[in-house]
């Protein structure tokens, strides 16, 4: 079966978002296209062309949080102004896949709940929101691998390197080109890069949207760690990363 695959690198600024465009068939999966959004081309209009001419099972995996803790919208449901919050700090502000993928692979995600990736994460709702209003289509969140449809999914490229074993430190430096260039190197052990990817003199935006096509493609592989039923993912939200112990894993 073949998959469509998009990878976006969520930002507040359009102009930072990278995208990838590849494909999934046979168990391999290539990447095709890479961009960063620019002022004559917004990411969303390109991605919203490109899904519009793919035709059968496409999943889009973003980089940027697609829900908020449970806890968190329980106890301001009812909060007044200068009362205490009941719960402990860590549980208002960090989802269950957060305190998994920590368990895990050693990354600790952002705060949600409490950081400025809140605008991250609203900033990838509104995109997705976008998609969905542009190509007439609900692209709901996946558990499992799309058959015929459009679906979403949500991704960190962080732990997506740590579960593969792939050192980055520093590819996200100004002056980080060579670590980026060997990061990406290690990527195409796992996945065929057939794109340029632009901007790696500037930053780490292209290589980001190539990691999310690499945790599509573990979760398209059934490699990834997935929720148990007593998680509240369908209202928290789930990062679907690579399990470390994943047979076949190769060190970078």
């Amino acid at each position: 079966m073949e998959v469509n695959v998009v990878g976006i690198d969520c930002a507040t600024d359009p102009r930072n978002v990278g995208y990838a465009f590849g494909r999934f068939f046979g168990g391999c999966t290539v990447v095709e296209h890479v961009a960063v959004g620019t002022a004559d081309l917004s990411p969303v209009r390109a991605i919203t062309d490109w899904l519009d001419s793919c035709s059968d099972a496409t999943l889009i995996a973003l980089d940027a949080p697609l829900g908020w803790p449970a806890p968190l919208a329980e106890a301001l449901q009812n909060h007044k102004a200068g009362q205490p919050l009941p719960t402990e700090a860590n549980r208002l502000f960090r989802r269950e896949t957060d305190r998994v993928i920590r368990e895990r692979t050693g990354k600790q995600s952002l705060d949600v709940g409490a950081d400025r990736i809140a605008r991250t994460a609203h900033a990838g709702l509104s995109l997705l929101g976008e998609l969905r209003s542009n190509l007439a289509d609900p692209i709901p969140l996946a558990s499992s691998v799309p058959t015929s449809d459009r679906r979403a999914i949500e991704v960190y490229p962080a732990a997506t390197l740590a579960a593969h074993q792939i050192d980055a430190r520093g590819y996200k430096a100004a002056l980080g080109k060579k670590k980026r260039e060997w990061v990406l190197s290690q990527v195409e052990k796992q996945i065929a890069v057939q794109a340029v990817i632009p901007d790696l003199d500037r930053g780490s935006d292209g290589i980001d949207a190539a990691l999310c096509v690499l945790a599509a493609h573990d979760f398209l592989l059934g490699t990834a760690i997935a929720p148990d039923e007593e998680t509240p993912y369908r209202t928290e939200g789930w990062i679907w990363v690579r399990d470390p112990c994943a047979a076949g894993n190769q060190d970078g």
